[in-house]
């Protein structure tokens, strides 16, 4: 059974927020991580990284795999944001419209950002990734049984 420590789950959720692929080998209790092949698909890997991916192939039950969040959850944990605590209206119909635009995440990065809501909205989606690392664990152990 998997469990990490809360500076595991630390580590993880600052990788996946920095746009980070994980895996966790469990044997050693060690944290790697690269860019995640989505967002940087033009990135060579280093040959530890490679290294790394070949060990990840050759004993894949050695590793628990994290990744950040899929777009429709971002959004729903920006609009839960928003509903929870923007109490402007001008600003939370920018941050709902800023949704449903190209580059969504930018947009509404860029509105909250220059808002007062700036420091609370970094806190939120913190809590929000650590929650999402830990039912990642969840389901790896589910899987596991």
């Amino acid at each position: 059974m998997l469990s990490l420590t809360d500076q595991e789950v630390d580590l993880i959720t600052t990788q996946l927020l920095k746009g980070m692929v994980c895996f966790f080998q469990i044997d050693k209790r060690k944290i790697h991580h690269m860019p995640d092949d989505e967002d940087y698909f033009n990135y060579d890997l280093t040959p530890d990284e490679e290294d790394i991916l070949d060990e990840i192939d050759a004993n894949p039950d050695n590793y628990a795999e994290f990744t950040k969040m899929e777009i429709p959850q971002e959004h729903q944990m920006m609009q839960d944001f928003i509903d929870r605590y923007v109490k402007e209206r001008n600003l939370a119909e920018d941050l709902v419209n800023a949704l449903t635009k190209p580059k969504s995440m930018t947009a509404y990065k860029f509105l909250i950002d220059e808002s007062k809501y700036k420091n609370q909205w970094h806190e939120y989606r913190q809590l929000k990734y650590k929650d999402w690392v830990r039912e990642q664990v969840d389901s790896f152990n589910y899987a596991e049984d």
